[in-house]
C-alpha cells in the first residue's frame, strides 16, 4: 500500500495522475472524507468491489454507498423527484448520504435488491480527484464489519491494509459517520443521525 499525503495528491500533477489512473482501473484506496476515512474503488469494476467486501467481512446482500463524481452523475443514474432534487442540491456537498431509487444504468455492484443506492458527495478536497476520475467511487468506512471506523492511516486493519493499493493521508479524522436521508419518496426520512 502506497501512502501519500493529501496535499501531495492534490498538488503534485504526476502523483495526481497516477491516483486518477489507479481509480479508473480498479485500484483500491483508503481516503479521507468530510466525516471519516473511507475505503473504496471504481464501483463499475465488480472484482474490486468484491475484494473490499471480503476484506471488511461484509455480509452478503449489503451494498456499499458511492461517492458520485458530481451532482450530474446522481441525476443521470437515480430517479429523484423535483422536490428531493432541490433538497439534495441544498445539502450536497456535505456530510450526508442520500438513498435514492437507482435507474437501470446505475452500476450493478452498488444497487440493492430494492433497486436503490446510497450516494455521497463529501465536502473534502479529495472529492475533486474523484470528480476528475469521472467514476462512481465506493464509499465505506475503513473498518472490519462490526468494529469502529479508524481515525488515522496508522490504525488501518491488516485485512484492509493488505488489499489496498493507495492510502491518502489527511492526518487524524474524528468526525461522525454521515447522516443518511431516504429520498425514495417525497417524504424525506432520516435513516441515521
Amino acid at each position: 500500500m502506497k501512502v501519500v499525503k493529501l496535499a501531495t495528491a492534490l498538488h503534485k500533477p504526476a502523483i495526481r495522475k497516477k491516483i486518477v489512473d489507479g481509480m479508473r482501473h480498479g485500484g483500491i484506496f483508503v481516503y479521507p472524507t468530510d466525516t471519516i476515512y473511507g475505503t473504496g474503488c471504481n464501483a463499475e469494476i465488480p472484482g474490486s468491489v468484491e475484494k473490499i467486501k471480503k476484506a471488511k467481512g461484509r455480509e452478503l446482500g449489503r451494498q456499499f454507498s458511492v461517492i458520485a463524481p458530481g451532482k450530474e452523475w446522481i441525476w443521470k443514474h437515480a430517479d429523484v423527484s423535483k422536490v428531493n432534487r432541490q433538497f439534495a442540491d441544498e445539502i450536497l456537498p456535505g456530510p450526508y448520504t442520500i438513498v435514492v431509487k437507482a435507474k437501470a444504468n446505475a452500476p450493478k455492484a452498488i444497487v440493492s435488491s430494492e433497486k436503490s443506492m446510497g450516494v455521497r458527495l463529501p465536502n473534502n478536497p479529495f472529492t475533486k480527484i474523484i470528480e476528475e476520475a469521472g467514476i462512481p467511487f465506493v464509499s465505506t468506512s475503513v473498518n472490519l464489519s462490526g468494529t469502529e471506523p479508524v481515525s488515522s492511516i496508522k490504525d488501518i486493519p491488516a485485512e484492509i491494509r493488505s488489499m489496498a493499493d493507495w492510502a491518502i493521508d489527511a492526518g487524524k479524522i474524528s468526525g461522525p459517520a454521515s447522516r443518511v436521508f431516504d429520498l425514495r419518496t417525497d417524504n424525506v426520512k432520516v435513516l441515521r443521525y
